[in-house]
């Protein structure tokens, strides 16, 4: 039932989007700049399905539609910075999107905002998409693995370049986050587990710079459950260890999309490593809100998230 829901979004995701113009490339508003995060070619790289093309999707989210951006085959990061009030926490955002496509504003820009207003600095990044991490294969009617972790390595690559530009951007670099949605919650905890080598070979020194994160926050992640059996179990390509950062989980009970086991399983885990985490769940809210807030509490989120930031020393109390 869970892999015909998953397949059902992508399809209802197609449908309801409507291309801005062909190969259209995503742009930040005013006053940002997209950064490559390679010097290069990405590494890892897979044939292009085609240019990357940029949707508004139909289907409103608190009233609002959302832009959708598909076929990323250049990655870039966006850096906001807070005018005033620098915390010196950095946060690098991750939206969501099934490893198909990414939720640029619904996971991205409205996150970074709401983060710059706290004194945060953001960084969003734009990861490869097509089928850069776990993802539903409708040729094989199949929950499969990527070929090659070209989401993992966008995000590794860009946790070590904010830690090396650290004092270029005002940020601490013991105080480094990672915060996702969905598919960007997986790849919370991609990175969260797999940071000690990095799944591409080395391309300049930035790349011996560590890219674990000082702190995590999945919210409604997917891809979580091990999908070779029916098990209750964590998917075996997230190895938990007691070095894998604090981390902070939302989730709706009644998610139709990425049920709540997701976060359930991950949870256990972590705190089987002695990994201090902290779970919120609520009974309704479904998916994909983001922070746009509705009658749902699970939408007041972000409060809860800066709590636990100074819970843990992040954020000044």
């Amino acid at each position: 039932m869970k892999r015909i829901r998953l397949l059902l979004a992508g399809c209802l995701l197609a449908s309801l989007a409507t291309a801005q113009a062909p190969g259209a490339v995503w742009q930040p508003a005013p006053g940002h700049t997209q950064v490559p995060i390679w010097p290069g070619p990405a590494p890892l790289a897979q044939p292009a399905a085609g240019p990357e093309t940029v949707a508004t999707v139909a289907r409103p989210v608190a009233g609002k539609p959302w832009t959708a951006v598909m076929r990323v085959v250049k990655p870039t990061m966006t850096v906001y910075s807070p005018a005033t009030g620098n915390t010196g926490v950095a946060v690098v955002v991750f939206p969501g999107g099934g490893y198909k496509t990414l939720a640029i504003d619904l996971e991205g820009t409205e996150i970074c905002d709401w983060l710059v207003s706290s004194g945060i600095t953001a960084i969003l990044l734009k990861y490869r998409v097509p089928d850069s991490g776990p993802h539903w294969d409708a040729d094989v009617r199949h929950h499969v693995d990527a070929r090659t972790p070209m989401a993992l390595a966008d995000a590794q690559r860009t946790v070590g370049l904010v830690r090396a530009r650290a004092a270029e951007w005002h940020v601490d670099p013991h105080k480094i986050g990672v915060l996702g949605f969905s598919a960007g919650g997986h790849l919370v905890a991609d990175i969260s587990t797999h940071f000690d080598k990095r799944a591409y070979p080395a391309v300049d020194a930035t790349d011996t710079v560590s890219c674990r994160p000082d702190f995590a926050v999945a919210v409604y992640p997917g891809h979580m459950l091990e999908h070779t059996t029916q098990e209750f179990e964590l998917n075996a390509t997230l190895p938990v260890t007691a070095r894998t950062p604090p981390t902070f989980l939302l989730h709706s009970v009644a998610d139709p999309t990425d049920p709540v086991e997701n976060s359930l399983v991950y949870y256990i885990a972590l705190k089987k490593a002695g990994v201090p985490v902290e779970l919120h769940l609520y009974a309704q809210g479904g998916h994909a809100f983001g922070l746009r807030r509705t009658k749902a509490p699970v939408t007041r989120w972000p409060a809860l998230v800066e709590a636990w930031l100074r819970s843990i020393g992040m954020l000044p109390e």
